[in-house]
């Protein structure tokens, strides 16, 4: 699994499945069932912890029928799970839409981000979303309406108490529909989206470890009112103060350009950035009594 996640680390999964189809992704559901093992729908694995010991169960990799943006007229349209979220941002953006331009530079699939409620630089995937189809735990497709996918930081209906195999309903995620506004309701011009898009871009450049296998933020911003001042609410702030930038577990690093940052310095195991992670969750506690939630999904036995 480390050639399928972004932190380029983890052990070998028992099977591995492309399904581009839904015929195909319903065989290797009723292939995992029959095995009696766990499976787990994998985006762009950029969000993702995976064991060194890998998983031993089914990992179903969505493509081709999933992979489909649909415009369904007026600022609507239906997109595939796996669809890469920056794909479907660019696109929007040429057509003068605006409302996900900023997410661009995320580099998960529509599905993972669906799943989390991705947002970047004041937008999020649930503010434009209208509805989302599943497949749920009995091989029937469903349309589930925003209010009932439970949008919220960095969570969704999907996600909420989720260890990483499949969430509490076995519902998995196929394709979102979402409305957007155009850039003239808004006084804006398909160049100024391009412009804010640099802007996003160039800051996401020179404030995050890019350079470097990561899996995103490592932690979760904590929740409006939990702290005196917006800066106070990024997890960053905190591991900065405890004096942790830099600190390292084996090839696990904390990024020095941005704390909130775990990064693969070479080398490093799952072992290592776990470790790690919990490392920072505990000196936070001890210094600020503030627990840290973190962000990224562990996949296997740790």
């Amino acid at each position: 699994m480390s050639k399928h996640t972004s932190f380029r680390v983890g052990g070998p999964a028992r099977y591995f499945v492309k399904a581009d189809s839904m015929e195909s992704l319903k065989n290797a559901l009723s292939f995992a069932r029959e095995k009696h093992l766990p499976h787990f729908i994998l985006g762009n694995g950029t969000n993702l912890l995976v064991a060194d010991k890998g998983y031993d169960g089914v990992i179903i990799s969505l493509a081709g029928d999933f992979s489909e943006i649909l415009d369904l007229g007026n600022g609507k349209f239906k997109v595939g799970a796996a669809t890469p979220l920056g794909r479907f941002a660019r696109h929007t953006l040429k057509q003068g839409y605006a409302g996900i331009h900023k997410l661009a530079g995320i580099p998960g699939t529509l599905g993972g981000a669906v799943y989390m409620n991705a947002g970047a630089y004041g937008q999020e995937i649930g503010q434009a979303c209208t509805g989302v189809t599943v497949l749920d735990a009995v091989g029937n497709t469903r349309e589930l309406s925003a209010d009932e996918c439970g949008f919220g930081y960095r969570r969704s209906v999907f996600s909420n108490g989720n260890s990483g195999a499949g969430d509490d309903n076995g519902k998995i995620i196929l394709a979102a529909t979402f409305q957007l506004q155009s850039a003239s309701s808004q006084g804006l011009t398909a160049a100024d989206l391009e412009a804010e898009l640099a802007e996003c871009m160039a800051k996401r450049k020179a404030t995050q470890p890019l350079n470097k296998p990561n899996a995103g933020s490592t932690f979760k911003r904590l929740e409006v009112g939990a702290a005196e001042t917006p800066a106070q609410l990024a997890p960053g702030y905190y591991i900065e103060q405890a004096g942790l930038k830099g600190y390292r577990i084996g090839s696990a690093e904390v990024s020095t350009l941005h704390a909130n940052f775990i990064v693969n310095a070479g080398g490093a195991t799952a072992r290592d950035i776990k470790s790690l992670s919990e490392y920072v969750q505990n000196k936070v506690s001890e210094k600020f009594r503030i627990e840290l939630k973190r962000e990224i999904i562990l996949l296997g036995k740790f």
